[in-house]
This record gives structure tokens, sequence and C-alpha cells, in this order.
């Protein structure tokens, strides 16, 4: 059953076929039974009642099954090789420091040890500092009550993985309910783009509205970020916040060289300015917004650009 509102990718969602859709499911979440829930109900009409089977199926699910979905979640701060949801997900490990790596690798140990099973949590949208947080605050936690922890934050990404399936489309094509978002950085002070920079996504339906964290994604060796979450149908004002001080403390001695009168290098102070950037925009529906940043140690500039 197809409707009007039925989102592009949800359509083609519904008609793919049992092994395709099952494998798609799988992509989401690694449990079987909760896959195999999802694709009995098929068809969708609605992308809402897609994630209403969702979080009904992860609430349903038993044991064995909650250690099959987590099995298939890599510890926090190393994604697989090829795992490009986690990498995503975990985009706010992009530029770590090695400290708060091995600090976070001592962490999930501690915390398989005594759960026996690997650390989750909804990554999106959070720092590398608030999932070293994470951890630290729920290693404390009895098994039992750990145990319902973890099934709320699978159900989350249950959730956000499902969007993707659904409405990955909107995030490079604008529509008539809602508008799309791209960017990329160019490091001016190098001549060369900026590759491995945390970028969040926000939105919000009106100024008087709160933020809502819609997740992110870091750039690739072009500078740019091809895969940013699509805007909830409303939007009015977007905030894209770009994490450029880890980008800038790993290549803090090529800077140097460039810029051989930069104050950092006379005085030996910090070797960025501006440790983030948060660039807030308006949007209409149905228009696509590519909005690039120009970088360098001590300032920036931002343009709607094509």
């Amino acid at each position: 059953m197809t409707s009007t509102s039925t989102p592009p990718g949800l359509a083609r969602f519904n008609a793919l076929e049992e092994h395709a859709a099952l494998a798609a499911l799988h992509e989401v979440c690694a449990s079987t039974a909760w896959a195999r829930r999802l694709l009995a109900g098929r068809p969708y009409a609605t992308a809402a009642d897609l994630y209403a089977a969702g979080d009904a199926a992860t609430a349903g699910l038993t044991a064995a099954d909650l250690d099959e979905a987590m099995a298939g979640h890599p510890p926090i701060g190393r994604p697989r090789p090829g795992d490009a949801a986690s990498a995503r997900e975990q985009s706010g490990m992009t530029g770590a420091s090695d400290a708060l790596r091995a600090e976070l690798l001592d962490l999930n140990l501690a915390y398989q040890e005594k759960f026996g099973h690997v650390f989750l949590v909804c990554a999106t949208g959070r720092t590398g500092e608030q999932m070293r947080d994470a951890v630290k605050e729920r290693i404390g936690n009895a098994p039992e009550r750990e145990r319902e922890i973890v099934r709320t934050e699978l159900g989350k990404i249950n959730r956000i993985r499902l969007a993707r399936l659904v409405e990955g489309d909107r995030r490079t094509m604008s529509t008539e309910t809602t508008a799309s978002v791209s960017t990329h950085i160019l490091d001016t002070s190098a001549g060369r783009p900026a590759g491995g920079v945390a970028v969040h996504l926000h939105a919000r339906s009106g100024r008087t509205a709160h933020w809502q964290a819609l997740g992110g994604s870091a750039t690739d060796e072009d500078g740019r970020c091809r895969d940013l979450p699509a805007l909830p149908e409303g939007t009015t004002h977007v905030r894209l916040d770009f994490a450029v001080e880890a980008y800038f403390e790993e290549t803090a001695e090529k800077q140097a060289d460039a810029q051989q009168d930069a104050p950092a290098n006379r005085d030996g102070g910090a070797p960025v300015f501006f440790p983030e950037v948060a660039v807030t925009f308006a949007v209409v529906p149905g228009e696509h917004y590519h909005v690039p940043l120009l970088l360098n140690p001590f300032g920036y500039s931002v343009y709607r650009g094509s």
C-alpha cells in the first residue's frame, strides 16, 4: 500500500524482494528476530508506522536477541573497516586525541569485562568526550539496569538508521516538503580541502523552537560531507557545527610552515583561535543549501554556494 505521502525511500523498501528487504533491515539491526518482525509488517503506509514497528520490535527482544543485536555494533572509537553506518555515527571521534582514544579503550575493556558485552550508546551527535563520560557514568550500574539502558540506546540507533533507510534520498535532492543541506571545507591557509573534520547538523522549526540534533558526519579527503542527515519537515533554521580544533592540532606543523608570521608561531600560542565554528541559516522547503566554510587558524568565512 503506497500513498502520495509515502516517502520515495519507504516506497522502495516496501517494494523490495524479501531477501533484499531483510538484508537492508540487517544493516539497521543485527537481530534476526527484529528484522523479521519488521519484514512481516510490510507494506508501511508512512515512515512513522515503520518507526513504531521498529520500537515495538526492540521492546520485544529477548536476552538472546539483544545479545545478537549488540554483536553487530563495534566498540566506541573503533568502527570496523567498511562499516559506514558506525563510522558516521561515531564521527564525534574524528580528530580525537591519542589520550582520549586510549582512555576509551581502557573504559570499553573494563565495561565488557563487567557486563560481558560491548558498550552501546547512540553516538550520533555526541563528542568523543561525551561518549567517554557516558561509559564512566554507566559502568557503575547494576547489570539489570544497564541491560534496559542498552535496549533504549539500541532503539535510538535503530530509529536513526531506519530514517536513513527510508529518507536517504532527501539528503541529496530537494523536495517540495523540506530543504536539503551540504557543505565542504577549504583550508585557505594551506590551499587544500580540510579532511576529517567532524560536522554536526541541527534543525529547528521556528525562531523560538528548540534545536534538534540530527546527527553528523565528517569531511572526506576532498573536504566534503556527502551524507548529512535529512532535514525534518517544517524545518526553518539549520545549524552546522564544525569541530575544527582537532583538524588544526593534527596539521599544526604544516600550518606553521605555511604561515611563518602567524601569531601562534611567534609566541607559542594555540594553533587555532576558533576551536569550533557554528553557522546558522534559514531554509525554505524545496531548496538545496550548499554552505561552504573557508577556514584558517585565525578566521573563517561562509557563504551560500551552489
